[in-house]
Order: structure tokens, then sequence, then C-alpha cells
């Protein structure tokens, strides 16, 4: 089983992948970040670093997702491939910090990649407002994130919204992480778990 987990930058994501994994024992697989050669210098300059920082993501997720395809495990991963093409490659080609011709490229390649691919038997988007998003943003402390303008969030969480409207891959559940701050909160934790277990029990 392939659960993938969506959202904007500071929506749970990590957290969220972290409990799966101890309350149900999925095999976890987050997001690269911390050892991502790009990420420092495309928040200092974007228009510069946009095209390497997508298609580095691109390629670290395309073997992911084969991998996790392949294998036996129930996997839960960070951020899913279509995330990099359907949200953060079009919001940077549609402020200008991806040129049409990186952008067409960028385009063809996902593509092509996402043709070999088998989507997710659960895609799971965590929805969040900008206040939450700054909070969690706050709280984790990545030095790099921290100059990441409200403009910037509010741009993604508004094709965030396009995407899940269109999204048909697969089995969605759609949780509200302004309303269930299952991090900090037992009861909500409960109910987020609850709701996902439920999810996977219909598709199986």
């Amino acid at each position: 089983m392939f659960i993938a987990i969506a959202g904007n930058i500071g929506s749970g994501k990590s957290s969220l992948t972290s409990l799966l994994h101890q309350k149900f024992g999925w095999v976890p697989y987050f997001e690269s970040v911390d050892d991502n050669p790009y990420l420092p210098d495309f928040y200092a300059d974007m228009r510069r670093w946009s095209f390497h920082l997508q298609v580095y993501f691109l390629s670290k997720r395309f073997i992911l997702h084969r991998k996790i395809s392949e294998g036996t495990s129930t996997v839960v991963q960070d951020r899913s491939i279509y995330e990099d093409a359907e949200i953060f490659a079009v919001n940077l080609h549609n402020i200008g910090m991806m040129d049409d011709r990186d952008y067409e490229n960028y385009r063809a390649l996902y593509a092509a990649m996402t043709s070999y691919l088998h989507p997710p038997d659960l895609l799971i988007y965590l929805r969040a407002d900008l206040s939450t998003l700054q909070r969690q943003i706050r709280l984790r402390g990545r030095d790099f994130e921290q100059s990441i303008d409200a403009s910037y969030l509010e741009q993604l969480n508004v094709l965030y919204e396009d995407w899940i409207a269109r999204y048909e891959d697969g089995p969605l559940l759609v949780v509200d992480t302004d309303e269930m701050d299952f991090v900090h909160d037992m009861q909500k934790q409960e109910e987020v778990l609850y709701l996902i277990d439920n999810a996977v029990q219909r598709k199986f």
C-alpha cells in the first residue's frame, strides 16, 4: 500500500508521516530537505535556481516513487511527485521566476517520467491557511525558510486547492489542519488517525 501526503510548506506533512510510522508501522519516506544542495540558494535567488531545484526534486521523487511502487511494504511518503509540477513549477512560472523555455522543458520531462508511474493508493491532502503555515514554519526553525514571503505561500495555497479539485488519480482524503492540530492535541491526533484508517479500509 502506497500513501502519499500532500500539502503546502509547513502544513504538517513530515509530522504526519512520522505519526503514521509510529502508530501503524508504515515505512516512512521523508522529503529531501536538509541534504538538498539547492534550497538555500533557491530562497536567496529564486529566478537563478528555480529550474535546478525543480529538476532535483523531480529526479529524487521519481526514483523514490518507482522504489515504493515496486516494493512490498506499506509506505507513507512526505510530498508526492505530482506537487512538483502541479504546484511549485507552475507557481514559479506564473510569477516569472522560471522562464518559458525552462518551464516547457521541465513539463516535458515531468510528463515523460510520470507516464511510467502508478499513482498512490491514497493521497492525503493537508489543508492549512496562511497563519497556520507561518506558525509551523517558525516553530521548526529552518533558517532558509524564515524569509519565505507570505504572498508566496498564499499563491501555493491557491494552486493546491485548484489541483486537489481536479485530482482524479485515486482515493483522496482532505484533512483541515487549521481545525485538526494533530501535533499538539492528542484528541485531534486520534481523530486524524481514525479518518486515515477508515480511508485505508475503504480502499482495501
